[in-house]
């Protein structure tokens, strides 16, 4: 009896082994990383009533109705692609920014077909019968289609030329005649769209009779040599790249009809040292107004430009001793009398009400925080909503304001990062939601924040079978009276009284915030801290979110106070007592390259280790429009130049160091790499390297569970004790 009862006291306690055994979470491994897909984000393409919405999902197309609060799929992708003539292959690589936004999902004007895009074709979709009809099928890509607001017509660009297709008779027009691998017609370049964030480089008439476009005369530029050398010949695929001192495109704003004829060109003075940065058609279509900056982006001209003549006024003008920031915050009501503009002339970006002549009517929205995006303007009840970080600099919160002043109004709940797409009459809204423990969840509100649907749910259960760490904000004194904020990661099975190796994240460059609080989730820094290492990232001054002043601290000299900020950061974790100050290494990529070489060359007895991806190793080699907005110009600045690149102080390196680079990379090019080895190189200073094929500035696909292993393996082996 004694042993039969002790049976089934060993057999109990297996289960219980079991359970726990079962219970216990999965570590978050390199491979854990690499087969994770976290839930894409939704784009919706808004109806013309405001009801409804088209997206994109998994490679087929959906519609979300108020009216039903649900979504259904219309059709695959690939059902349209089926039908589709494929334009053969070309050897000729194009150097097209990833940042140019083209239009796969329109709606059309009845509220009930829209235009697709699908493999270089053109299609009309029925949203109801889910019926479609192929527009084009040609042996050329059309790029950029746009419909007429009319829905009558379509256009497009054929290489580098503008054309116009009507609807009804399938007629295509010819627009532009002088396009060539120089001359750019309605086709951005490639520096434009990458730092002022411009999408495209022409815009329909709000009455569907002209199209304003920009033209793009390359001939000056210099050329970067990329080689293509995957294949048996190598052969050369040049990209046209203005490095910093060098010459920019010539562009000048045209309008062409629609149905044909010769371009007028605005008269907006000679533009040679201006950019033209945005262009945007007034609603009545009688003007244009555009936003000309100076090349060095210290002023900012708002013009209206009539559109029959082309004679041009400075309606207002923004100046600031460093730069000024461009966005995409003017927003016109509906009435055409009145305009919402954005200005940081107070150290924060707000927003202001404007009369059609430039006349300041009032100031809407103050204090020490700033305006991140305007979502819309009511017509209804004269409100414009926007996303601002007035709770608090690491969140997005939507607002609304009257447009006749008062007390902004806080509309989402939950903290954390809100983003907002708002339809055109400012109603209803898509908030995606998400903070530090929370991830993303979607929902379809109005505007007094109730519910219509839910689109996406939470799904936290990846995170929850993982040995997930959880994300802490940490407030860092910066020594001189302002707030630094970091956020940290404790590796697992964390030990009070034990010390650990730590990696600092690092971006420290302008217009990009590290520490928010927003959802990360599976990532590589959870799988490093899986392997036993504290995390670590702090927002140096120069990040956004802080306010103007905060970020033009780096003004004409890129490295002193992000390495000066990031060195009190480190000496604040080291203070915590679970960090080995011995044991620190630092980890970026593009300018947290930079930063990583800078930082170790400059501080070399903070840091044990690093790994540099794609960094800009001198700044004469970097873009025009980025660094002199920066910098300045390089024949003006020369000490800030020098003093700020860090190929100028390799003879200071002691830590291992692993240089990472794209050779095909259309960013920071392949040069700097080269460059920088040379340096080491004659400065006999060992290092570690790897390089990539992808034609890209990031490594993505299979290849970055590769880069990953890399990175860990070469910190294990130099920050871990006993490898």
């Amino acid at each position: 009896m004694r042993a039969k009862i002790e049976g089934v006291k060993y057999c109990l306690l297996l289960l219980l082994l079991s359970s726990a055994f079962s219970a216990e979470k999965k570590p978050v491994t390199l491979e854990t990383v690499a087969n994770h897909t976290p839930s894409a984000t939704i784009q919706p393409i808004w109806s013309p009533d405001g009801k409804s919405f088209l997206y994109q999902q998994g490679g087929k197309i959906f519609l979300f109705e108020s009216s039903a609060r649900k979504s259904r799929e219309i059709i695959e992708l690939l059902r349209l692609e089926s039908s589709a003539q494929k334009p053969p292959a070309s050897k000729l690589f194009d150097w097209q920014n990833r940042r140019v936004t083209e239009n796969v999902l329109q709606w059309m004007p009845d509220g009930r077909h829209a235009i697709v895009v699908a493999h270089a074709d053109i299609f009309r979709l029925d949203t109801r019968s889910k019926k479609w009809e192929q527009i084009t099928s040609t042996p050329v890509a059309e790029r950029d289609v746009k419909l007429s607001p009319d829905g009558k017509k379509i256009s497009y660009r054929i290489e580098h030329d503008l054309y116009a297709l009507d609807l009804a008779t399938k007629k295509q027009i010819r627009l532009t005649h002088d396009g060539n691998q120089n001359i750019l017609n309605g086709e951005l370049d490639w520096v434009y769209p990458e730092e002022l964030d411009l999408g495209t480089a022409y815009w329909w008439s709000p009455d569907s009779s002209s199209l304003a476009y920009l033209q793009f005369d390359t001939t000056r530029l210099t050329t970067y040599p990329h080689a293509d050398l995957n294949e048996v010949l190598a052969y050369a695929e040049p990209q046209k790249y203005p490095r910093a001192g060098t010459e920019n495109s010539e562009v000048r704003l045209g309008i062409v009809k629609a149905d044909g004829g010769e371009t007028r060109w605005m008269d907006l003075g000679d533009t040679r040292n201006y950019l033209l940065a945005r262009i945007d058609w007034v609603p009545d279509t009688r003007s244009i107004f555009v936003q000309r900056m100076t090349r060095i982006q210290d002023r900012l001209d708002l013009i209206s430009v009539e559109s029959n003549t082309g004679k041009s006024q400075v309606l207002l003008t923004e100046k600031d001793p460093h730069w000024v920031n461009i966005g995409d915050h003017l927003r016109f009501l509906p009435s055409s009398s009145q305009f919402v503009w954005a200005s940081e002339r107070s150290g924060f970006r707000h927003l202001y009400l404007y009369g059609m002549d430039g006349t300041m009517l009032r100031q809407l929205t103050q204090g020490d925080w700033e305006v991140s995006d305007v979502h819309g303007v009511s017509s209804v009840n004269g409100n414009v909503f926007y996303t601002s970080t007035q709770t608090s600099p690491l969140e997005r919160q939507l607002y609304r304001v009257d447009l006749a002043g008062g007390t902004p109004q806080l509309l989402s709940s939950g903290s954390g990062t809100h983003l907002i797409s708002m339809n055109g009459q400012a109603d209803l809204y898509l908030d995606t939601h998400s903070s530090l423990s929370e991830s993303p969840a979607a929902n379809v509100r109005r505007v007094d924040g109730s519910v219509v649907a839910n689109l996406v749910s939470r799904d936290q259960k990846a995170a929850e079978e993982h040995s997930f760490q959880p994300v802490e904000i940490v407030k860092v004194p910066s020594g001189d009276g302002d707030t630094l904020y970091a956020r940290l990661i404790k590796p697992v099975g964390f030990q009070e009284g034990k010390k650990y190796p730590a990696v600092v994240m690092v971006y420290g460059g302008p217009h990009v915030q590290f520490v928010k609080n927003s959802w990360m989730g599976l990532n590589w820094e959870q799988a490093l801290a899986n392997q036993g290492f504290v995390i670590w990232a702090l927002d140096n001054r120069g990040s956004i979110g802080r306010g103007h002043a905060w970020e033009s601290k780096i003004h004409r000299r890129f490295g002193n106070w992000e390495l000066k900020d990031q060195r009190t950061g480190v000496e604040y974790l080291t203070k915590l007592g679970f960090v080995d100050p011995a044991r620190i290494g630092m980890y970026g990529w593009s300018y947290g390259g930079y930063m990583t070489l800078y930082s170790l060359m400059n501080a070399p007895d903070l840091f044990a280790a690093g790994i540099s991806g794609a960094p800009v190793v001198r700044w004469n080699l970097y873009d025009t429009i980025y660094t002199e907005r920066y910098l300045g110009l390089p024949q003006e600045n020369e000490a800030g130049y020098r003093e700020g690149s860090a190929i100028e102080y390799v003879r200071n390196l002691k830590a291992p160091l692993l240089l990472i680079h794209n050779y095909g990379d259309d960013n920071v090019l392949f040069q700097n790499f080269f460059q920088m080895a040379d340096a080491l190189q004659k400065h006999n200073k060992q290092f570690e390297m790897m390089l990539y094929p992808q034609k890209a500035h990031g490594v993505t696909g299979p290849a970055r569970l590769h880069l990953n292993q890399l990175m860990t393996d070469f910190f294990i082996r130099h920050l871990r004790p006993g490898n």
